[in-house]
């Protein structure tokens, strides 16, 4: 972010010394000379321009026109750039004053004002151009790198998450169960299916509801319940407002089976695995405990596949506005904690 930033102030203050440059040689090429008040007005124009377009920036971004339909797009661009040049066509008169240019009966010129007012909306036009051209282009890379990104995890996803090992044990728990408990083997091999299914048909573009997200981490603690049984509890608390929120596709569920792998299967009296989320400051904040330890704060499925596509899938979709941290809560349990952005701040990756 900070980076962007420095990159959006460098263009800024460079295109707008350019276009005072251009102004000084253009005055220079048409009078052969310029003086030093005419000098010091055109680089105040820029430095006004600048202001106009930071405060139209800001605006743009407040009001999300980044992520609008050309049909609307457009029109609320069209009238911006104007607003702004007669607003600027205005704003350099006290300037004018200042450096003795000033004239009422020229500066109040109707056919001046319109003059004015068309050649600066031009001006902030191409600069609308500019701007809307770069983001559009840097949303388009962003997307790409995600669906790249999302297929090599889809493919780690079928092979580690959904590996034979699991798919193996849950198969035979459900066969235990079949002349034991038929009703309870028909429930276990419909959970597999859902996780199978969820897994094969996720959304490679997207996100996905919170409470679908839930119910597929449901249906995986049922079937590991079945081959834990009381070895392993498990706890819910989720906030009423988590259900407006919008996740990656089993991510939730990739950390939960980590805390399972990893913590509670290493444990010979098992343990407790414990979701539980609150809404802060608008952001989802989800925190997955699990009975174990990390040695010396590291552990190996800290670089395992499941933590590290966890961790880039945060990155390409929120950028820094998400945060991920795993650690050691006390001497019995493990945290894993994400908090999730407003859904605003990247509904165009659903698009």
């Amino acid at each position: 972010m900070v980076g962007k930033q420095r990159l959006y102030w460098a263009l800024q203050a460079g295109g707008w010394l350019l276009y005072a440059l251009l102004q000084v040689g253009t005055s220079l090429a048409a009078n052969g000379t310029i003086s030093a008040k005419r000098t010091l007005f055109l680089l105040g124009d820029a430095l006004l321009c600048l202001c106009v377009t930071h405060a139209y920036r800001y605006v743009l971004n407040r009001r999300k026109w980044l992520y609008l339909a050309m049909p609307r797009l457009i029109p609320a661009v069209l009238a911006s750039v104007v607003v702004m040049g007669v607003m600027l066509y205005f704003l350099r008169l006290p300037l004018s004053m200042a450096l003795g240019f000033f004239e009422g009966s020229v500066a109040f010129d109707v056919e001046q004002i319109l003059v004015g007012t068309a050649f600066y909306s031009l001006i902030f036009f191409l600069w609308s151009v500019f701007y809307f051209t770069y983001h559009y282009f840097e949303r388009y890379s962003k997307s790409l790198k995600y669906e790249a990104s999302v297929i090599e995890i889809e493919l780690n996803n079928l092979r580690s998450q959904l590996n034979p090992h699991f798919i193996f044990n849950a198969l035979n728990s459900i066969r235990a169960l079949v002349d034991e408990n038929p009703a309870k083997s028909k429930q276990a091999i419909n959970q597999l299916s859902n996780i199978l299914r969820k897994s094969l048909t996720s959304d490679k573009k997207g996100l996905t509801k919170f409470d679908d997200e839930l119910k597929i981490v449901k249906d995986y603690l049922g079937l590991e319940s079945i081959r834990f049984e009381e070895r392993l509890k498990t706890e819910f608390h989720i906030h009423p407002d988590s259900h407006n929120f919008l996740v990656p596709p089993l991510m939730i569920q990739t950390l939960v089976e980590n805390g399972i792998k990893h913590g509670i299967s290493k444990l010979k009296e098992g343990g407790l695995i414990q979701l539980t989320t609150t809404v802060e400051k608008g952001c989802l904040n989800i925190r997955i405990r699990n009975s174990g330890h990390m040695v010396n704060g590291t552990r190996k499925s800290r670089n395992g596949l499941g933590i590290k596509n966890t961790v880039q899938r945060l990155r390409l979709i929120y950028g820094d506005r998400s945060s991920f941290r795993i650690a050691n809560e006390n001497n019995n349990f493990v945290l894993t904690e994400i908090i999730i952005p407003p859904n605003n701040a990247y509904e165009s990756i659903n698009h």
